[in-house]
């Protein structure tokens, strides 16, 4: 199966601050990490944020990232990932795998952690709202950026981000949310992230939370292999086809294009505590 072709290069490099170059979507395989990173750079992406959502992704995200000077990387348990192990009873054990993890020199964020209320039911949320909380306390004490997956839990989310007190620096990865809800957590200290769903159909109330941000909180992701942007919406993701993304925000925002990579650089690099590669 042919991948989608290059888009045109971005006028000044950026940065996806949130892909998962070890996943796979559908009967593909995944993109080996030495030609993902190459197209990625090929049309102004240079540096990738691996994300590893349950314990072999976040060895393997350490891994990549010690290998790779353009890769740093992101641990957690996935939301969704809690009531799995809370139901083996090695919930505790895992958070523990995590905090080792974390500690690394290459690990630059915490996440992607936080609430899913779309795939776990009522009966996990006691285990992904504690899993949440530790999450957030080891950021606090590593000094490490929180990634936080957000789906059909915005208030919550908040409401664990007040009691725990919210690390210095934080994420709203592939923000989902309105105007409104992009205010609270402006207002709270977050950097939001848009991925390709901002050139989705169905999407303005997207856009108008893209529109309210400041551009220096302002940060771009793929979600790689997911949420690939318009035209290929539906097809595999990857970190190459962020300038579409960006495009499109430059376009919804009315903002000049290479002002808006600029911004996207220097907020990923304040977000995530200084630049690499």
């Amino acid at each position: 199966m042919t991948r989608p072709a290059l888009p045109d290069p971005l006028p000044h490099p950026v940065v996806d601050n949130h892909c998962h170059l070890d996943v796979a979507r559908g009967d593909e395989t995944a993109l080996p990490v030495e030609e993902a990173l190459s197209l990625a750079a090929s049309v102004g992406v240079p540096r990738v944020v691996q994300i590893g959502c349950d314990l072999e992704g976040a060895r393997w995200a350490v891994a990549t990232a010690e290998e790779h000077t353009q890769v740093v990387a992101g641990v957690a348990l996935h939301p969704n990932e809690a009531p799995r192990h809370a139901e083996q009873g090695d919930l505790d054990e895992a958070l523990a795998e995590i905090r080792r993890l974390a500690a690394h020199p290459q690990v630059r964020a915490v996440g992607e952690t936080g609430l899913d209320y779309f795939r776990t039911g009522p009966e996990g949320r006691e285990a992904q709202d504690a899993s949440f909380r530790a999450h957030v306390r080891l950021a606090r004490e590593l000094d490490r950026t929180l990634v936080i997956h957000d789906r059909d839990a915005h208030d919550d989310v908040l409401r664990v981000l007040d009691d725990v007190g919210a690390p210095d620096r934080w994420v709203m990865h592939c923000f989902s949310g309105d105007a409104r809800f992009a205010r609270e957590c402006l207002d709270r200290g977050a950097h939001l992230s848009f991925a390709g769903t901002i050139t989705f159909k169905n999407a303005e109330a997207l856009r108008g939370a893209l529109r309210v941000a400041p551009l220096d909180r302002l940060l771009v992701e793929t979600d790689a292999p997911y949420l690939t942007p318009v035209p290929h919406r539906g097809r595999t993701n990857a970190s190459y086809l962020v300038p579409l993304t960006v495009r499109a925000a430059a376009e919804v925002r009315g903002d000049d294009l290479a002002e808006v990579c600029r911004a996207l650089e220097a907020n990923t690099f304040v977000a995530f505590g200084g630049a690499w590669g």
